[in-house]
């Protein structure tokens, strides 16, 4: 398996593939809502790397991202 590019969506790619999402989220709510709203690959990729922890807003997702790559 080759090693991937990983890149980080950008605020408004996350919110709008999150949609219906009510936080505070934990990150397995986080990662399903993306599934659910057909998040492409590398989106629900980049979410399943986020730290095991509560999000109280959709900043704190975004601050996340940002600093899980």
């Amino acid at each position: 398996m080759s090693k991937q590019n990983f890149r980080t969506p950008n605020p408004i790619e996350v919110q709008k593939n999150l949609k219906g999402i009510s936080y505070p989220a934990q990150k397995d709510e986080v990662v399903r809502t993306a599934r659910n709203n057909d998040a492409e690959d590398w989106i629900v990729q980049a979410l399943e790397r986020l730290p095991d922890q509560t999000f109280e807003a959709p900043t704190d997702v975004n601050a996340a991202l940002s600093n899980a790559h």
